[in-house]
C-alpha cells in the first residue's frame, strides 16, 4: 500500500479499501436478507430498508431470538453508513480518518458477526 507523506494511503489505495469495506458489508447484509426472507418472512422495504434490516437482526421476534447484540449492531451500523456513503461518493471524497477505524476493525467485526451467526444456527 502506497503512503502519502502524511502516512495516509493514497487515492488508489483508499479506493481499493473503500471497495473492500463496501463488499464486506454487502455480504453481511445479503446474509441478513436471507434470514429476513426465510425465517422472519419479512424483508424491510422503502427508503430506510437497510437500516431497518440491521435493526431487525438485532431484535427478537416471534420466529427467532436476536441474531446480533447491541454492540455488534452499533459496529455494523458504521459499516452500513460507510457503504451508503461509498455508493454515492467519488473516490477523491474518501476520508482516511473516517475509514481507518473500519479497516482496522474489519477482521474483528467479521469474527464477531460470524460467531453470532454460528451461535444463531447452533441454537435454533
Amino acid at each position: 500500500m502506497k503512503k502519502q507523506e502524511s502516512g495516509e494511503p493514497d487515492l488508489f489505495d483508499r479506493t481499493i479499501l473503500g471497495s473492500v469495506l463496501h463488499s464486506f458489508y454487502n455480504g453481511i447484509e445479503n446474509i441478513f436478507e436471507i434470514i429476513a426472507k426465510n425465517i422472519d418472512r419479512e424483508i424491510p422495504t422503502g427508503n430506510k430498508s437497510h437500516q431497518e434490516l440491521l435493526h431487525q437482526m438485532a431484535s427478537e421476534n416471534s420466529y427467532r431470538k436476536e441474531i446480533i447484540n447491541e454492540a455488534l449492531y452499533l459496529e455494523l451500523r458504521d459499516y452500513a453508513t460507510f457503504r451508503h456513503f461509498y455508493r454515492h461518493a467519488y473516490s477523491f471524497q474518501l476520508n482516511w480518518e473516517k475509514m481507518k477505524p473500519l479497516v482496522d476493525n474489519l477482521f474483528e467485526v467479521w469474527k464477531d458477526t460470524k460467531d453470532s451467526l454460528e451461535n444463531f444456527i447452533n441454537n435454533s
